[in-house]
Protein backbone atom coordinates (compact mmCIF):
# COMPACT_ATOMS: atom_id res chain seq x y z
CA UNK A 1 0.00 0.00 0.00
CA UNK A 2 1.27 3.46 -0.83
CA UNK A 3 2.40 5.18 2.41
CA UNK A 4 0.85 8.52 1.44
CA UNK A 5 -2.55 6.89 1.38
CA UNK A 6 -2.59 5.97 5.09
CA UNK A 7 -3.39 9.40 6.63
CA UNK A 8 -6.38 9.88 4.35
CA UNK A 9 -7.57 6.36 5.02
CA UNK A 10 -7.31 6.86 8.79
CA UNK A 11 -9.29 10.10 8.60
CA UNK A 12 -12.03 8.31 6.68
CA UNK A 13 -12.06 5.37 9.08
CA UNK A 14 -12.43 7.57 12.12
CA UNK A 15 -14.56 10.15 10.29
CA UNK A 16 -12.45 13.01 11.57
CA UNK A 17 -13.06 16.56 10.78
CA UNK A 18 -11.34 19.71 11.89
CA UNK A 19 -13.28 22.03 14.13
CA UNK A 20 -12.45 25.66 13.64
CA UNK A 21 -11.48 25.44 10.00
CA UNK A 22 -11.65 28.86 8.50
CA UNK A 23 -10.01 32.22 8.62
CA UNK A 24 -8.69 33.89 11.66
CA UNK A 25 -10.75 36.71 13.18
CA UNK A 26 -8.49 39.35 11.62
CA UNK A 27 -9.59 38.24 8.14
CA UNK A 28 -6.02 37.57 6.95
CA UNK A 29 -7.02 34.17 5.61
CA UNK A 30 -4.89 32.17 8.03
CA UNK A 31 -6.31 29.11 9.74
CA UNK A 32 -6.98 29.18 13.47
CA UNK A 33 -3.99 28.32 15.61
CA UNK A 34 -5.98 25.90 17.80
CA UNK A 35 -7.09 22.96 15.71
CA UNK A 36 -9.23 20.39 17.44
CA UNK A 37 -10.48 17.09 16.12
CA UNK A 38 -13.88 15.58 16.55
CA UNK A 39 -16.18 12.98 15.09
CA UNK A 40 -18.58 13.73 12.29
CA UNK A 41 -21.69 11.81 11.46
CA UNK A 42 -24.21 10.38 13.88
CA UNK A 43 -24.69 10.73 17.56
CA UNK A 44 -22.11 8.00 18.23
CA UNK A 45 -18.49 8.77 18.96
CA UNK A 46 -15.90 7.85 16.34
CA UNK A 47 -15.53 4.39 17.81
CA UNK A 48 -15.60 2.22 14.72
CA UNK A 49 -11.85 2.04 14.48
CA UNK A 50 -9.42 -0.72 15.21
CA UNK A 51 -10.10 -3.04 18.12
CA UNK A 52 -13.44 -1.55 19.09
CA UNK A 53 -16.51 -3.76 19.26
CA UNK A 54 -19.71 -2.79 17.53
CA UNK A 55 -21.83 -2.82 20.66
CA UNK A 56 -25.59 -2.92 20.28
CA UNK A 57 -26.51 0.14 18.22
CA UNK A 58 -25.10 -0.91 14.86
CA UNK A 59 -26.68 -4.41 14.70
CA UNK A 60 -29.88 -2.93 16.08
CA UNK A 61 -30.10 -0.34 13.30
CA UNK A 62 -29.21 -2.94 10.68
CA UNK A 63 -31.88 -5.39 11.84
CA UNK A 64 -34.49 -2.68 12.34
CA UNK A 65 -33.94 -1.59 8.74
CA UNK A 66 -33.73 -5.06 7.15
CA UNK A 67 -36.66 -6.53 9.07
CA UNK A 68 -38.78 -3.33 9.02
CA UNK A 69 -39.39 -3.48 12.76
CA UNK A 70 -41.97 -1.46 14.67
CA UNK A 71 -40.93 0.71 17.64
CA UNK A 72 -41.98 -1.86 20.25
CA UNK A 73 -40.05 -4.54 18.37
CA UNK A 74 -36.96 -2.33 18.21
CA UNK A 75 -36.99 -1.81 21.97
CA UNK A 76 -37.37 -5.55 22.61
CA UNK A 77 -34.60 -6.33 20.12
CA UNK A 78 -32.34 -3.84 21.90
CA UNK A 79 -32.89 -5.70 25.18
CA UNK A 80 -32.18 -9.05 23.53
CA UNK A 81 -28.98 -7.81 21.87
CA UNK A 82 -27.80 -6.20 25.10
CA UNK A 83 -28.25 -9.45 27.02
CA UNK A 84 -26.37 -11.43 24.36
CA UNK A 85 -23.59 -8.85 24.31
CA UNK A 86 -23.24 -9.07 28.09
CA UNK A 87 -23.17 -12.87 28.03
CA UNK A 88 -20.54 -12.94 25.28
CA UNK A 89 -18.39 -10.50 27.22
CA UNK A 90 -18.68 -12.71 30.31
CA UNK A 91 -17.77 -15.71 28.17
CA UNK A 92 -14.63 -13.92 26.99
CA UNK A 93 -13.66 -13.22 30.61
CA UNK A 94 -14.23 -16.87 31.49
CA UNK A 95 -12.11 -17.92 28.50
CA UNK A 96 -9.20 -15.77 29.71
CA UNK A 97 -9.54 -17.24 33.21
CA UNK A 98 -9.49 -20.78 31.81
CA UNK A 99 -6.40 -20.07 29.75
CA UNK A 100 -4.75 -18.58 32.83
CA UNK A 101 -5.59 -21.72 34.81
CA UNK A 102 -4.08 -23.88 32.06
CA UNK A 103 -0.92 -21.76 32.07
CA UNK A 104 -0.66 -22.01 35.86
CA UNK A 105 -1.05 -25.80 35.68
CA UNK A 106 1.78 -26.06 33.17
CA UNK A 107 4.06 -23.56 34.91
CA UNK A 108 4.57 -25.42 38.17
CA UNK A 109 7.28 -28.07 38.61
CA UNK A 110 4.72 -30.88 38.49
CA UNK A 111 1.57 -30.78 36.41
CA UNK A 112 -1.32 -29.44 38.52
CA UNK A 113 -4.19 -31.71 37.50
CA UNK A 114 -6.75 -29.95 39.70
CA UNK A 115 -6.03 -26.50 38.31
CA UNK A 116 -6.19 -27.73 34.70
CA UNK A 117 -9.47 -29.52 35.42
CA UNK A 118 -10.88 -26.35 37.00
CA UNK A 119 -9.93 -24.36 33.89
CA UNK A 120 -11.55 -26.94 31.62
CA UNK A 121 -14.69 -27.00 33.77
CA UNK A 122 -14.91 -23.20 33.70
CA UNK A 123 -14.69 -23.30 29.92
CA UNK A 124 -17.49 -25.88 29.68
CA UNK A 125 -19.77 -23.96 32.07
CA UNK A 126 -19.18 -20.74 30.14
CA UNK A 127 -20.09 -22.44 26.86
CA UNK A 128 -23.25 -23.83 28.43
CA UNK A 129 -24.29 -20.39 29.75
CA UNK A 130 -23.67 -18.86 26.33
CA UNK A 131 -25.65 -21.67 24.67
CA UNK A 132 -28.58 -21.07 27.03
CA UNK A 133 -28.49 -17.31 26.41
CA UNK A 134 -28.44 -17.74 22.62
CA UNK A 135 -31.32 -20.21 22.68
CA UNK A 136 -33.35 -17.87 24.90
CA UNK A 137 -32.60 -14.94 22.57
CA UNK A 138 -33.71 -16.95 19.54
CA UNK A 139 -36.88 -18.01 21.36
CA UNK A 140 -37.68 -14.38 22.20
CA UNK A 141 -36.90 -13.26 18.63
CA UNK A 142 -39.22 -15.90 17.21
CA UNK A 143 -42.01 -14.83 19.54
CA UNK A 144 -41.51 -11.13 18.76
CA UNK A 145 -41.35 -11.28 14.94
CA UNK A 146 -44.19 -11.87 12.52
CA UNK A 147 -43.85 -14.64 9.86
CA UNK A 148 -42.50 -12.36 7.11
CA UNK A 149 -39.89 -10.86 9.45
CA UNK A 150 -38.88 -14.35 10.62
CA UNK A 151 -38.39 -15.40 7.00
CA UNK A 152 -36.15 -12.38 6.35
CA UNK A 153 -34.17 -13.05 9.54
CA UNK A 154 -33.70 -16.71 8.55
CA UNK A 155 -32.46 -15.57 5.12
CA UNK A 156 -29.93 -13.20 6.73
CA UNK A 157 -28.68 -16.02 8.95
CA UNK A 158 -28.48 -18.57 6.11
CA UNK A 159 -26.55 -16.26 3.80
CA UNK A 160 -24.05 -15.33 6.51
CA UNK A 161 -25.02 -11.67 6.52
CA UNK A 162 -25.94 -12.07 10.17
CA UNK A 163 -24.12 -14.40 12.53
CA UNK A 164 -25.36 -15.65 15.85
Amino acid sequence: MYPGFLPNWKRQQFREFRVGVGCDPSGAGEPFAGWTYGASGDDEPAAFGFGVSFGVRRPLRFLAHKLELREDQVSELARILDEIKTERAQSAVDQRRAVSAFADAIESDSFDEARAAAGAEARVQSAQRLRTAVLEALRRLHKMLDPAQRARLAYLIRTGTLSI
